[in-house]
């Protein structure tokens, strides 16, 4: 008999049938009920074992985790909050689950003891609904961008070219690290390495994703990148998925228009799909926060943070204006802040964005016309010669979602700006024809997918949003 998995048989509009379920044992309780899960929702099934006719050794098997497989009818459920249960009349055990080594057990376990548990964690309730939820968004994120005609590009994973200017990459090579082969100068041979030049890990498909973007019209990226960023914070990842549009003819306000539209549409669509995860998600982080101090509370649950992104048009506004508001509010007048808002040029932190959208404007907030100075090169000058047509997306609790940028379009100016950073002109060639052959106006921007789960989930740590963190110190599983 095919098994039916728990979800449907949960949504189930007909009953006292026969059915087969499969998967792992939550809890097993007076020799009777088990509360099965196959992973399908975050709801068990409770399936009432008939004690007396099963044999002792069976019985003793039907452990937290063991793998089962359970036969019997489908009724309506006597206990409270559940609508259905199976009455079992067959019972067999697919995979044994030691009750004293299994560290899943039915309590509590702290996210350190989970992340080190990162193989089995998903069999617990919270991080069973964050994949969910992930893979939804995931699903959302394609969804969004096929129905508007985007073309998915796949951009490289190795690259000679640093899109951020920052130079905190993962180098590849298959030169013999105990032998390196040296120029005469001294200098690693980097011709008699496999690509025959210095490569990289990606840090994004922006630079790649431009140039098609200049034939196909709009496209998008979703896929892996890497930075070597030295930092163990709530906030950074050594590898991440991000979502990267590009699209010809787009300025910076369409830019925050596709922007704004795509970000409501893949948080609606997974609250439509994954409300039960949710719901459970959002009990979770109340319990959390009762942890906490009452000035370190969130002023919204879950539910409320997703739907303020969506219930609200996002504020647009330039980071001079912002400037202004932070240097005269309450928080920076009382060094309040940790970082003091003094002068204009300041890089703004997590603090400063999360005051605009909370306190000050009370909706999600699109700052652009960034500095010149503190943002990338390929961001297009703006008249003033101080400013760039940069934009940044800022939500409660989180700060900057999304960085994107009207693009360079004007040969001359890009190169000027290459030269004053010192970055090579002739390694990004490719990316130079692009403005020499049939430039025209064009935006994108990118957004971390991990900080985007992080948001819709409520999570506060991001290696607790991704299957298996890579971290400083880190690469186990």
């Amino acid at each position: 008999m095919r098994h039916t998995r728990i979800k449907d048989l949960l949504n189930s509009t007909s009953i006292l049938h026969e059915v087969n379920a499969k998967g792992w044992v939550r809890t097993f309780r007076n020799n009777q009920f088990i509360a099965l899960n196959d992973g399908s929702t975050i709801n068990n099934i409770q399936c009432v074992v008939d004690f007396e006719n099963t044999p002792e050794e069976t019985l003793k098997r039907i452990t937290t985790g063991a793998a089962v497989s359970v036969t019997g009818t489908l009724v309506e459920s006597k206990g409270a909050g559940q609508k259905y249960e199976i009455q079992v009349a067959k019972l067999e055990i697919l995979g044994d689950s030691d009750p004293e080594k299994f560290p899943m057990q039915p309590k509590r376990h702290s996210l350190e003891f989970l992340r080190e548990n990162a193989h089995l964690r998903v069999r617990t309730n919270a991080f069973g609904a964050i994949m969910r939820v992930r893979s939804v968004l995931s699903f959302a994120v394609h969804s969004y961008f096929q129905q508007k005609g985007f073309v998915y590009l796949n951009t490289p994973i190795i690259t000679g070219a640093d899109a951020e200017g920052a130079g905190e990459m993962f180098q590849v090579t298959s030169l013999p690290l105990d032998n390196l082969p040296k120029t005469e100068e001294g200098q690693i041979d980097y011709k008699k390495d496999f690509f025959g030049k210095h490569t990289n890990l990606t840090v994004s498909g922006q630079l790649e994703g431009e140039t098609f973007a200049m034939a196909l019209g709009q496209i998008y990226t979703f896929g892996p990148t890497f930075r070597a960023e030295n930092s163990n914070t709530s906030r950074h990842l050594a590898e991440f998925w991000m979502i990267e549009p590009e699209v010809a003819f787009n300025n910076l306000n369409d830019n925050m228009d596709l922007a704004e539209d795509f970000i409501q549409y893949v948080i609606k669509y997974t609250m439509e799909k994954c409300s039960d995860d949710l719901k459970f998600l959002e009990g979770r982080l109340l319990e959390e926060e009762k942890t906490k101090p009452q000035a370190e509370r969130s002023e919204m649950t879950l539910l409320e943070k997703l739907n303020f992104v969506l219930e609200n048009n996002f504020k647009r506004v330039s980071y001079t204006e912002a400037i202004d508001i932070l240097r005269d509010s309450t928080p920076n007048k009382r060094k309040k802040f940790q970082y003091i808002i003094n002068e204009w040029g300041a890089d703004l932190q997590s603090e400063h964005e999360r005051y605009l959208v909370e306190k000050h404007f009370k909706c999600p907030v699109i700052l652009f016309d960034y500095p010149a100075n503190i943002k990338a090169f390929y961001m297009r000058l703006n008249e003033d010669g101080k400013t760039v047509r940069a934009m940044d997306i800022l939500f409660p609790g989180i700060g900057e979602i999304v960085g994107g940028s009207q693009r360079e379009e004007r040969f001359d100016v890009l190169v000027e700006k290459m030269r004053t950073l010192g970055i090579d002109e002739e390694e990004l060639w490719w990316y130079l024809d692009t403005r020499r052959f049939g430039s025209a106006v064009h935006s994108g921007f990118g957004l971390g997918f991990e900080r985007l789960v992080l948001f819709v989930t409520g999570m506060t740590n991001i290696r607790d949003v991704i299957p298996f963190p890579r971290t400083p110190q880190n690469a186990e599983f």
